[in-house]
């Protein structure tokens, strides 16, 4: 059988995984993890073992579920490669342990494959996986270990850990009034491609710039240099932006107790990068800036005095409560209304 047609359900668990292991020791040039890795014992045995000098363990996952999370085909012809996933099950899971102020040093991969997957395919996950680490700029991170199941739809999920190297984690309850709110990274470029992929264009019609911003939900580009970044300048609260600004502004504002008040100004500059793709969907610019999810960019809260470190701008500021107000987003004093992301009702 030629190998373009051969599929999971062909190979044994060995055989798939012997086709996997090679892409992820690729990782590194040392055999599989970077120098000075923490992971002491990778895939192999019936556990990895991951060193955490820090005495400390920085731990997230989440998980990827076909036509809930990504299509295999979309509306405007474009077909989710393996790599696609893989890269994407990567950037979400290091942007949370970015968004702590700290850095990924293993990860674990279940992956739940339908036997007509093909192998092509599974290889193509690995490689997303492992160039999404590498490029990202993950240099301390490897792929430990996981499992492989088999069942009706295709399912990724990744679980994470990171070292605050002997640092205070950046918690999302420490905004204070007077404070500086700041972004890293982008906003509402993922929602806009997840337009052009449900309703724009066919993906052949696309122009090198609309694809650039399609290509951001299927591969996100979390700024991982800037979590560390915050942590060091003197951040006073971050989260990772998953399901949209106004959302994950306000989990940050009811977690610290205030209210973040951002300009309309700031933001419009936001837009300016969408606009093409709002023209080409009918979409509306702002709302993705201020409702999209799935960039990964940083949400961070700074003391006033604090210059701000590269890759951050200023988006607005934090105020105080006032006595009959609840906590939330606010533009320019007014409540912001965009809903955003979530996972059980949309």
């Amino acid at each position: 059988m030629p190998e373009s047609h051969l599929t999971v359900g062909g190979l044994s668990e060995s055989e798939l995984l012997a086709r996997i292991f090679p892409r992820l020791n690729n990782l590194h040039p040392n055999g599989g993890t970077a120098e000075g890795s923490a992971l002491l014992l990778g895939p192999g045995d019936d556990a990895a073992i991951v060193a955490a000098p820090d005495g400390r363990t920085v731990v997230s996952i989440d998980t990827q579920v076909q036509d809930q999370d990504f299509r295999l085909v979309w509306r405007n012809g474009y077909r989710t490669t393996g790599f696609d996933v893989g890269w994407k099950a990567a950037a979400q899971n290091l942007s949370d342990i970015n968004a702590m102020g700290a850095q990924s040093t293993a990860m674990v991969v279940s992956l739940t494959l339908p036997p007509e997957t093909p192998v092509f395919w599974v290889e193509d996950f690995a490689d997303g996986l492992s160039h999404a680490i590498r490029d990202l700029g993950a240099d301390g991170c490897s792929v430990a270990g996981g499992d492989l199941g088999r069942g009706r739809e295709l399912a990724v999920t990744v679980a994470i850990l990171g070292t605050l190297a002997g640092q205070q984690p950046v918690l999302r309850s420490g905004a204070r009034p007077g404070h500086t709110v700041a972004l890293a990274g982008t906003v509402g470029h993922a929602a806009a491609g997840l337009a052009l992929l449900e309703s724009g264009p066919a993906v052949d019609l696309l122009s090198p710039a609309l694809r650039t911003v399609m290509d951001r939900q299927c591969r996100p580009l979390p700024p991982l240099a800037a979590g560390p970044a915050a942590l060091a300048s003197g951040a006073s609260a971050m989260l990772d932006i998953s399901d949209g600004l106004v959302r994950d502004g306000s989990r940050l504002a009811a977690a610290s107790g205030v209210v973040l008040n951002l300009d309309p100004a700031a933001l419009k500059l936001l837009t300016e990068p969408l606009a093409a793709a709002a023209d080409a969907v009918d979409g509306d610019a702002m709302a993705w800036v201020l409702g999209g999810g799935e960039d990964h960019g940083l949400l961070a809260t700074f003391p006033a005095d604090v210059q701000l470190p590269p890759g951050f701008a200023a988006i607005g500021s934090v105020e105080a409560l006032a006595p009959t107000e609840s906590t939330g987003v606010k533009i320019a004093g007014r409540p912001a209304d965009t809903v955003g992301w979530d996972h059980f009702a949309d």
